[in-house]
């Protein structure tokens, strides 16, 4: 398109305001171009694929791989100390193995806890949480209590379902005989 025909349409588009929306409307992709040498084809809307909490598919794993929602879900009263500790040990192993692969967590500092440590002047709250005494502006002086996390990736896995399943943590399992 030449400047000439495309400074025509820019003010045709400002100072009409109909041909402007309908404008809008094709930019949207709300309205097909008429062609004048083909007729238009119906256009069809297919439904938006569902989607999936990110939430979902990491508790669903963590149920699948380690068994996670079961055991914190369970009413833990009937059992002895030992029999619990024997369940959470498999899985808390396992479920460090989710978190990992998924997130591959690292301490956000390497100073050791109780250690002493001091904030910058402008630190970020989501980086250092001040608790016990605080009054006045930064830097602080303090003792790690303990030395935070953080991700290095965000790996859950793509999820491909249905509205109808996208809510669903863990299957129904049906053992056959």
């Amino acid at each position: 398109m030449g400047l000439m025909a495309a400074s025509k349409a820019f003010f045709k588009l400002l100072f009409n305001k109909e041909l402007s929306e309908s404008f809008q409307q094709l930019v949207d992709g709300r309205l097909q171009p008429k062609l004048e040498s083909k007729p238009a084809k119906p256009v069809r809307k297919s439904e938006p694929k569902p989607k999936r909490s990110d939430a979902i598919s990491l508790l669903s794993a963590l149920q699948r791989e380690a068994r996670f929602l079961d055991i914190v879900s369970e009413s833990l009263g009937d059992y002895s100390d030992a029999q619990v500790g024997a369940a959470a040990r498999d899985v808390l192993r396992d479920s460090g193995k989710v978190i990992e692969r998924m997130f591959s967590l690292r301490p956000l500092t390497e100073v050791e806890d109780g250690a002493s440590i001091e904030t910058p002047s402008n630190f970020d709250p989501a980086e250092y949480r001040l608790t016990g005494n605080v009054s006045g502006d930064g830097p602080f002086s303090g003792n790690v209590a303990h030395h935070g996390w953080k991700a290095t990736k965000c790996d859950v896995p793509q999820w491909s379902g249905n509205k109808k399943t996208e809510m669903i943590v863990a299957p129904i399992e049906v053992e056959i005989a």
